[in-house]
């Protein structure tokens, strides 16, 4: 059995309440309609993915180990923002609405975007000299 440590839950625990505050911040910035374009969960979980591309690609190839910064980042803040749970409602709210065409639409370009915006983070990340 695996003992629990406390500072790394703590590191989750502050970096989901970030995480969290940001995805409520947008969405009562951009609220929208069941039957339109859900920009703030687009925007997140696109961010999200970008910051999960930056943050992997920094904390393995660039930084020293640390237990904290991976959890905080990555499970913390990274999970918290993002929010595929709640794409997925939206997906079936817009197919209970016979707006077929756009949730194949979002479904595809969320998935596209995200696998891009990896891509991007990570090769800039790579290319970018760090100051020793």
């Amino acid at each position: 059995m695996t003992s629990l440590d406390g500072r790394e839950l703590a590191a989750i625990f502050a970096g989901g309440v970030l995480g969290a505050l940001a995805r409520a911040g947008l969405a009562e910035a951009l609220p929208h309609s069941a039957g339109a374009w859900p920009w703030p969960t687009f925007i997140v979980n696109i961010a999200g993915a970008a910051l999960l591309g930056y943050f992997t690609t920094r904390l393995q190839e660039r930084l020293p180990l640390s237990a904290y910064r991976r959890p905080f980042l990555g499970t913390g803040l990274c999970g918290a923002l993002t929010t595929f749970s709640t794409m997925q409602v939206e997906i079936l709210r817009m197919i209970d609405g016979d707006r077929w065409g756009l949730a194949a639409g979002y479904t595809l370009a969320s998935v596209a975007a995200g696998f891009a915006a990896v891509f991007v983070t990570t090769g800039v990340t790579r290319r970018t000299r760090v100051a020793a």
